[in-house]
């Protein structure tokens, strides 16, 4: 029978989300890739209990996680749950997403009206759970009206299956847009789940967090270490067939040469703060208040506790600050 570390509040700094009541750790565990029915569910269970023993109470997933056994990702965490976190649902943070294919139907994708509802029954009959904390729309609708997403979402929150409604992929102006809706359906709106690491500061450059901090509201970052590339693996060259994801593929727009050089670079700053290029490159994001929290996608517990003591130092003097911007201009 598992029962939770009691020191587990005093292992990661908590951040609230803009004005809003919900707060976040500032480490997510996310279960986009190798969290499937094909992996090794004993051994992802020991991650996901080991992170929330180290103070990680938020798991962020969707319905289309665990390719190519789609929503298994969802049913391997519901497993988990119903097994040995049951008795902490109240402290759980647990957030799922629609919008991503879930199979060749019109209505099993994207942001209609009944995609949206379905969807949420789906996600909780897999998760074991009658309500999640966020729900999210994966990405951006280019046919449906945004009003029927925005009054769909609306009808989940008033139906209790979820507590706040968020948003992922959504540019500046597709996010103010949807707050605008939201405001006006009275639905809780929370975060942006955005594509943000080191490498690629296009939330910053677009404005999105400029709208974010405008409206009180804060970004979830995924991908921070861009599939690992942001780690020391990959300091003596970066492999042809690298898996980068489409929203980072803007990074090796100049060559991957280009790219090893920045990231040893950034290494060297790295060891001169006592941290590892993973490490600081988290740091970095959580510098500013506005990122609530960052998604990890480990599978190692290794690597779960190595980026939990990096969220411990997210300070930067203004000398740090200075080189690594003038290295990711270069």
């Amino acid at each position: 029978m598992y029962t939770a570390a009691t020191d587990r509040y005093q292992k990661l700094p908590i951040r609230r989300v803009g004005d809003t009541g919900l707060q976040l750790p500032v480490i997510t565990l996310g279960l986009w890739r190798h969290y499937s029915s094909a992996d090794p569910f004993e051994d992802r269970q020991k991650v996901i209990l080991s992170a929330f023993d180290h103070g990680i109470f938020s798991f962020d997933i969707a319905n289309n996680y665990g390719k190519p056994d789609l929503g298994s990702a969802e049913t391997l965490f519901g497993r988990v749950y119903q097994d040995n976190l049951k008795p902490y649902r109240d402290e759980l943070v647990v957030t799922t997403k629609v919008g991503f294919e879930m199979g060749p139907s019109p209505y099993q994708h994207f942001n209609s009206r009944k995609n949206i509802l379905q969807s949420i029954d789906h996600s909780l009959e897999r998760l074991q759970m009658d309500y999640v904390d966020i729900y999210y729309s994966h990405r951006p609708d280019p046919e449906t009206d945004p009003e029927e997403t925005a009054q769909a979402f609306a009808q989940v929150v008033a139906s209790g299956k979820a507590l706040y409604i968020g948003i992922s992929n959504y540019d500046a102006e597709q996010t103010d847009t949807m707050i605008e809706l939201f405001n006006q359906y009275h639905v809780p709106f929370v975060v942006n789940q955005y594509s943000y690491n080191l490498l690629r500061p296009e939330a910053y450059e677009n404005g999105l967090m400029a709208t974010l901090k405008q409206r009180n509201r804060s970004l979830v970052a995924y991908g921070p270490l861009s599939e690992g590339l942001l780690s020391d693996r990959y300091l003596g060259g970066i492999p042809e067939d690298f898996p980068i994801h489409w929203s980072n593929e803007s990074i090796f727009a100049h060559g991957k040469e280009a790219v090893v050089e920045k990231l040893n670079q950034l290494n060297d700053i790295a060891k001169k703060r006592n941290q590892t290029l993973a490490q600081m490159s988290l740091a970095w994001l959580l510098r500013d208040e506005a990122v609530a929290s960052v998604i990890i996608g480990t599978t190692s517990e290794r690597n779960l506790l190595s980026n939990i003591e990096g969220a411990q130092n997210c300070q930067f003097s203004s000398d740090e600050e200075r080189a690594i911007k003038a290295i990711l201009k270069a």
